[in-house]
C-alpha cells in the first residue's frame, strides 16, 4: 500500500486532484464532490492531531477486527461506514484548495507528526499504519468520484 510520506503518492494524489471539478460526478454513496473534498480534509486534520474525535463506542467494540483493515492492501468496500459526516454544502474552490494543501503539507513533519490519539474505529495506529491509511482513504473517495 502506498503511504501518504511518500512524495510519488502525494504527487499523484494531487494530479488526480486537479482532475475534480465541481462538476464530478459520484459513482456511489452520498456525499456531493464538495462534501468529500472535506471529508477527506477532515481525516487528514485528524490523522495529524488538529482535529481529536471521541473514539467511538462501536470502535472500541471492532477495533482488534478492523485495525489492519485500515493499512492493508485491500481497498476499502464501497459501504464502508464513517464517521466523518460532512452534512452541508460547502464551496468546492475552497475545499478542493484546502485539501490540495493539506496533502502537500501533510508530511512535512514525517511519521513524528501523526497523532497518538486512537482513530475512532481502528484504535491506535502507528505512524505508518497513518500514513497507508490515508493514502487508502483519500485513494477510496477519488474512486468514488472516478479520478
Amino acid at each position: 500500500m502506498k503511504s501518504i510520506y511518500e512524495k510519488p503518492a502525494v504527487e499523484e494524489l494531487i494530479k488526480r486532484l486537479e482532475d475534480i471539478t465541481p462538476q464530478t460526478q459520484r459513482l456511489w454513496g452520498k456525499m456531493n464532490v464538495d462534501q468529500m473534498l472535506a471529508h477527506c480534509s477532515a481525516g487528514l486534520d485528524m490523522a495529524s492531531g488538529r482535529e481529536v474525535p471521541a473514539f467511538s463506542l462501536i470502535g472500541r467494540i471492532i477495533e482488534c477486527f478492523l485495525k489492519n483493515m485500515y493499512s492493508n492492501d485491500k481497498p476499502f468496500d464501497k459501504s464502508s461506514p464513517t464517521h466523518l459526516k460532512i452534512a452541508t454544502n460547502l464551496d468546492f474552490e475552497t475545499e478542493k484548495k484546502h485539501l490540495k494543501e493539506i496533502i502537500s503539507g501533510f508530511n512535512q513533519d514525517g511519521l513524528a507528526g501523526v497523532t497518538s490519539k486512537p482513530h475512532p474505529f481502528f484504535g491506535k495506529l502507528p505512524p505508518e499504519a497513518w500514513g497507508k491509511g490515508m493514502y487508502k482513504h483519500i485513494d477510496h473517495h477519488f474512486k468514488q468520484f472516478g479520478v
